[in-house]
């Protein structure tokens, strides 16, 4: 936990830690003391998750309640972090639209690309700067199984998936050497509070296996320094070496999409 803080500490932020993933996160580094930047649109959220972890961990905790489609998010994160030095950023905030695509309206498209893709972008590039400077530090990007292909009813949520595994994927090759870690991980069914709210219909999906929250976090933290990219949970694994190895691509889309079709679709 010592090497962990040293590498990583002293503080991480975390994106989309009002609940859900982000604030499983939070639990699990506060764990490994690290002090925490908290950031989400849901002020509340937010507030609840600090006061759990100054209950249960001592560590110091801020708060970031901002939308992070805004334009000009970058300033209140920023004055958020005077005076304290990050050392692991976790790109985890994401949104999804779930239907076909031109159901949904262009801004709500473009939302999606702002949280999903142009956040991490502008986050990693104000902050791995100093990383580099102090010859060590993090950058975790949470993707998703739906970057390895096409899917049906999240095209938009699969492609920025895919933008973040990677870019991830091409810092880690840039920053070999600079002692700056970087992962790009991916992600299956975890049942989070947006899942849960999202009501997959899972008894049409019977090859989707839903994973806990904590083990899929766990996983992250673990696979972090290991390499380029890694998948969470060992039949998510098996599933995507058989969707991008084995399957010619026009499968892997089709058995993708039909599962999610059979969870959401009409």
């Amino acid at each position: 936990m010592e090497k962990f803080k040293q590498q990583y500490g002293p503080w991480a932020l975390i994106t989309g830690s009002g609940n859900g993933l982000g604030a499983e996160f939070a639990r699990q580094l506060a764990a490994k003391g690290l002090h925490l930047l908290l950031v989400d649109r849901d002020a509340d959220g937010l507030q609840r998750v600090a006061q759990e972890l100054q209950q249960h961990f001592s560590v110091d905790v801020r708060t970031v309640a901002v939308d992070l489609s805004a334009p000009d998010f970058l300033t209140a994160i920023i004055a958020a972090a005077d005076g304290i030095e990050i050392g692991l950023v976790v790109n985890n905030a994401g949104i999804s639209q779930l239907g076909l695509f031109d159901s949904k309206s262009i801004a709500d498209h473009l939302a999606v690309v702002d949280v999903n893709v142009r956040a991490p972008l502008m986050l990693t590039h104000h902050f791995l700067p100093a990383m580099k400077q102090r010859g060590r530090g993090g950058l975790l990007f949470v993707s998703s199984l739906s970057a390895l292909q096409g899917t049906s009813y999240v095209a938009n949520y699969a492609a920025t998936k895919a933008w973040n595994l990677i870019f991830a994927e091409g810092l880690w090759d840039e920053l070999r050497g600079s002692g700056v870690d970087v992962l790009g991980y991916l992600v299956g069914s975890t049942r989070t509070p947006g899942f849960e709210q999202s009501r997959p219909r899972l008894e049409r999906a019977p090859l989707v296996q839903v994973m806990e929250m904590p083990d899929t976090v766990r996983g992250a933290l673990a696979a972090l320094g290991r390499g380029p990219s890694a998948v969470a949970g060992r039949n998510n694994t098996l599933a995507s070496a058989i969707l991008s190895r084995l399957l010619p691509r026009r499968w892997a889309v089709r058995l993708v999409s039909g599962s999610t079709r059979a969870m959401y679709g009409a």
